[in-house]
C-alpha cells in the first residue's frame, strides 16, 4: 500500500514537472536563460531557508539565556541544564530517527553530488534543520554553516527533483544551493561560491557549474540581506595592515595558525575515537550527549561567551572588550569542547568555531607582539587575519577563507596580509594532517569519493570493452570513387586508410571529402586516398582507459578513432565516440545506483535477492575462490557474464583486538580481489542466476 501512494505521489510530481518543462520548453527561451532562472529561483528560495535557520536559532537562544524569567538572582546557575537538554533532545531524535541522523553535514551533501546523482530526501533536509538549531540554540558551542550548507542543498535537490532536471543539472544546483547557504549566512557571494568549488564539488570545475554557483550565491545573499539586513555579521572598525616592513609577521602568524589548525584537527580525531570506540559502545549514546552538555553548561556558567555560535564573542574580541586572559580561556574552551559535543552525537558545524579559535588567535598574537616586543600591531587586523588563517586551516580551504573575511572586511588593503596567513596556515596544515577533515569523514565512512566525478568513471573502463570490429580500410593508392563510394554506401562513417603493412595511416570523414566534392568531376580520376587523407590522428590500445580515449577526442575532433594491436600495431578495431558518451551515461547510471544503495547495503540480504525491476535484480555474494587474485579488469564481468560490479565490501583491521570496518569500495579496473571480500552485482535475473554456480 505504501509503494502505491509513493508510485501516485511520484508520478503527480513528473507530471507536474514535465508540464513545467514543456511550458519553458515551449516559451523558446535559449538554455543558458532557462538555467539562469533556475539558479536564481534555486538561490532565493535557499536564501529564505537560510534565513529561516538563522531565525530559528535566535528564537531560541534568545527565549532560554536572555530571558528574564529564568535568569534571575540566585538561578544563573539553571543555564548549565540548558546545554544539557539540548543535547538529550537531540538524542531523542537520533533515537528514533537513526538513519536520517546519519546523513549528517557537508560530507552527506558530497556524497549526494558526488555519487546520489544531487539526491537529498526531503526529510533529512527537515531533520537538520531542527537538530542543529536546537543545538545552538541550547547553547551549543558549535556553528551553523555545516547545517546551512547542507539545509540548501536539500532544498536546491528537491527543487531539482520537482522541476524534473536531468541528473547532470541536479547535481550542480544541489552544489550551488550548499554554496548559496553560505553566501546567506555570511553575506558573502563570493565565498559561498568557492565553498561549493572546493568543498562540494571536491574542485571539479566547469564553467557553466560556476555559473550557477554565482548566480545562486548571489540571489541566496540578496534574499539575507532583504530579510536580516545589510550590516555585516562581523562589526569593526577599519583595518589597518601596518608597515610593509612587519608584513612578515603575518607570516608568522599563519605557520603558527596551521600548528594550532593541525593540532585541532588531531584532537578531533583523538577525541572523536575515543568516544565512539570507547564511551559509546559502554553507555548509552543519550548519557554521553548529556555528559558533554554538562561540561559545555559547567564551562559557560563561568565564561558565557562560549555558549552557542559565538559571533557575539567574536566581536567583543574584535571590540577588545576581553583581556588577554579570558581570550586565552574561551579559545582553549572553544578548541576542547567543539569536538567533544560533535563527536559525541551533537549536530553542527566547525567553521564558526573555526573563526572563534582565529579571532582569539589573532588577539593573542597582537597582544603578545605588542606587549613583549614594542610593536604596534593593530588589533582588528590581526584578528580578521587570524580569522582567515585558522578557518582555512581547520577546513582545507584557502581560497573560500580568503574571500569569506576580505568580503566581510570590505577592504582591499587586507587582501595581501590575509592570503599571506591562509595560504602559510593551509600549507603547514597539509604537511602535517595530509588530508581535509571531511575526505577523512568519508573514507571513515567506507566511500572513495572521486576527485573528477567524469575521470573516475571513464578510468575504470577500457577501450577494448567497447571495441568495435565494424570498420572500412582502404588502401592509401585507392581512388578517389572508391573513396566516395564507399563513404555513401556505409553511411557516411569514417574510411581507415592503410598502407602495404596493414597499418592506418590516415583518416577520412567527412570534413576532408566536403572541400572537393564541388569540384568532383574534375578530380575524381586523379586523387587517390592519400591525397584526401588526415595524418593527423592517434590510435588507441585495447588496454587504453575511455578517460585517455576522450582526451585523444577531444584534441583530434574524429568521431571514430582506430585501435591497434598491443605489439604489431596492425588495426583490429575502432572506438566510436558516442559509444563512449553512452558508456559513460550508464556507468553514471551505475555509479548513482550504487550510491544511492551505499549508506543502506547492510538491508541487502547476503542470501536473497533485491529486486530493482521486473527483469533485473541485485545481489551480493561472497567473492568465489577462482577470483581471488585477479583483477577486475582481467575478470572483465561485463563482457563475460553480461553483470555489473556495483560495490565491492572489503573487510579490514583497525586495531590489535583484531576489531574490523567494512569499507565500500567503488570498482576500479585495477582493483585484484581479497578473499574476504564480497561483491554487490547487478544485472539481469538469467545472468545473475549464472552465479549461483561461482
Amino acid at each position: 500500500m505504501k509503494k502505491e501512494k509513493l508510485a501516485i505521489k511520484i508520478r503527480k510530481s513528473l507530471k507536474i514537472s514535465k508540464w513545467i518543462n514543456a511550458k519553458l520548453n515551449e516559451s523558446g527561451m535559449h538554455e543558458y536563460s532557462l538555467f539562469s532562472i533556475y539558479s536564481i529561483l534555486i538561490g532565493s528560495v535557499v536564501g529564505f531557508g537560510a534565513v529561516a535557520f538563522h531565525e530559528l536559532i535566535n528564537f531560541i537562544f534568545d527565549g532560554l539565556f536572555h530571558s528574564k524569567t529564568f535568569l534571575q538572582g540566585n538561578y544563573l546557575w539553571i543555564v548549565i541544564l540548558f546545554p544539557i537538554i539540548g543535547m538529550l533532545i537531540q538524542s531523542l531524535m537520533i533515537f528514533f530517527f537513526p538513519e536520517i541522523a546519519s546523513h549528517k553535514g557537508v560530507v552527506d551533501v558530497i556524497k549526494a553530488v558526488s555519487l546520489r546523482g544531487g539526491i537529498i530526501k526531503f526529510r533529512t533536509t527537515l531533520f537538520h534543520f531542527l537538530a542543529p538549531a536546537i543545538n545552538m540554540g541550547f547553547g551549543g558551542s558549535v556553528g551553523p554553516e555545516s547545517p546551512a550548507s547542507q539545509i540548501g542543498g536539500g532544498i536546491a535537490s528537491k527543487l531539482g527533483q520537482f522541476l524534473g532536471l536531468s541528473d547532470i543539472r541536479r547535481r550542480i544546483f544541489t552544489a550551488a544551493g550548499s554554496g548559496a547557504a553560505i553566501a546567506a549566512v555570511f553575506n558573502t557571494p563570493l565565498g559561498g561560491v568557492f565553498f561549493a568549488f572546493e568543498i562540494i564539488l571536491l574542485h571539479d570545475f566547469q564553467s557553466v557549474t560556476f555559473a550557477g554557483l554565482i548566480l545562486a550565491s548571489v540571489s541566496a545573499s540578496a534574499v539575507s540581506r532583504i530579510m536580516l539586513g545589510n550590516e555585516a555579521v562581523f562589526q569593526f572598525v577599519q583595518p589597518n595592515i601596518g608597515d610593509y616592513q612587519e608584513f612578515y609577521l603575518y607570516l608568522i602568524l599563519g605557520i603558527f595558525g596551521g600548528l594550532f589548525s593541525a593540532a585541532f584537527v588531531i584532537y578531533s580525531d583523538k577525541i572523536s575515537d575515543f568516544i565512539k570506540t570507547k564511551l559509546l559502545k559502554r553507555f548509552p549514546q543519550f548519557i554521553v550527549m548529556a555528559f558533554a552538555g554538562l561540561i559545555l553548561g559547567i564551562a559557560g556558567f563561568f565564561f558565557p561567551g562560549i555558549f552557542g555560535i559565538g559571533y557575539s564573542t567574536i566581536n567583543n574580541i574584535l571590540s577588545s572588550n576581553y583581556t588577554l586572559q579570558i581570550v586565552v580561556i574561551l579559545t582553549i574552551l572553544k578548541f576542547f569542547l567543539v569536538p567533544i559535543i560533535l563527536s559525541s552525537g551533537g549536530f553542527g558545524g566547525i567553521f564558526a568555531p573555526s573563526l572563534f579559535m582565529g579571532a582569539g588567535i589573532g588577539f593573542i598574537f597582537a597582544t603578545i607582539f605588542n606587549n613583549f616586543f614594542g610593536f604596534s600591531l593593530d588589533y582588528t587586523t590581526y584578528i580578521l587575519v587570524g580569522m582567515g588563517a585558522i578557518l582555512g586551516g581547520v577546513n582545507f580551504i584557502p581560497i573560500s577563507a580568503i574571500l569569506i573575511i576580505f568580503e566581510m572586511s570590505r577592504d582591499y588593503t587586507i587582501i595581501i596580509p590575509l592570503m599571506t596567513a591562509v595560504i602559510s596556515s593551509t600549507l603547514t596544515v597539509q604537511l602535517i594532517v595530509k588530508k581535509a577533515e571531511h575526505l577523512k569523514h568519508l573514507e571513515n565512512s567506507g566511500y572513495s569519493v572521486p576527485q573528477n566525478n567524469l575521470s573516475d568513471i571513464l578510468s575504470a573502463v577500457p577501450v577494448k570493452a567497447l571495441l568495435k570490429k565494424d570498420f572500412i580500410l582502404l588502401k592509401a593508392n585507392s581512388s578517389l570513387q572508391e573513396i566516395v563510394n564507399e563513404y555513401v554506401e556505409n553511411g557516411n562513417k569514417s574510411i581507415l586508410m592503410v598502407n602495404e603493412n596493414m597499418n592506418v595511416i590516415g583518416i577520412v570523414t567527412d570534413a576532408e571529402l566536403r572541400p572537393i566534392l564541388t569540384d568532383y568531376e574534375s578530380v575524381k580520376d586523379f586523387f587517390v586516398g592519400a591525397d584526401v587523407m588526415n595524418t593527423n590522428f592517434s590510435t588507441l590500445k585495447p588496454n587504453d582507459n575511455l578517460e585517455h580515449a576522450l582526451q585523444v577526442f577531444a584534441k583530434y575532433e574524429f568521431d571514430e578513432l582506430p585501435v591497434v594491436d598491443n605489439s604489431s600495431n596492425k588495426i583490429i578495431g575502432v572506438l566510436n565516440k558516442q559509444d563512449l558518451i553512452k558508456s559513460y551515461n550508464q556507468e553514471t547510471i551505475k555509479k548513482n545506483l550504487a550510491g544511492n544503495i551505499a549508506t543502506e547495503i547492510k538491508t541487502i540480504s547476503k542470501t536473497k535477492w533485491s529486486a530493482v525491476t521486473d527483469s533485473h535484480s541485485i545481489v551480493e555474494i561472497k567473492i568465489p575462490k577462482q577470483f581471488v587474485g585477479k583483477s577486475l579488469g582481467e575478470l572483465s564481468f561485463r563482457n563475460v557474464y553480461n553483470i555489473e560490479v556495483l560495490l565491492i565490501k572489503q573487510e579490514q583491521n583497525i586495531d590489535s583486538n583484531n576489531s574490523t570496518k567494512e569499507n565500500i569500495l567503488f570498482p576500479s579496473v585495477d582493483y585484484h580481489f581479497l578473499e574476504s571480500d564480497r561483491i554487490l552485482l547487478f544485472g539481469e535475473n538469467e545472468k545473475l542466476e549464472q552465479t549461483r554456480n561461482w
